[in-house]
């Protein structure tokens, strides 16, 4: 039973996410030989501001763009 994890930033639309999950189940699937069946993808949505790059916030390294 294959778990995949995503940890990405906040805002992406369920289309996106569900061609994330469809194609990774796929490529897991494919090259490890389990059933699509075993695989979870579990997506964790993180905000800007609980995310650090290089001694930064996120939020602040990429602000929104208006």
């Amino acid at each position: 039973m294959p778990v995949i994890r995503i940890d990405m930033f906040e805002g992406r639309d369920n289309a996106t996410k569900q061609e994330l999950v469809e194609t990774m189940t796929r490529e897991m699937s494919r090259i490890t030989g389990c059933s699509e069946a075993s695989v979870n993808v579990i997506i964790s949505n993180i905000s800007k501001d609980n995310w650090g790059l290089g001694g930064q916030l996120a939020s602040i390294k990429f602000p929104e763009k208006k």
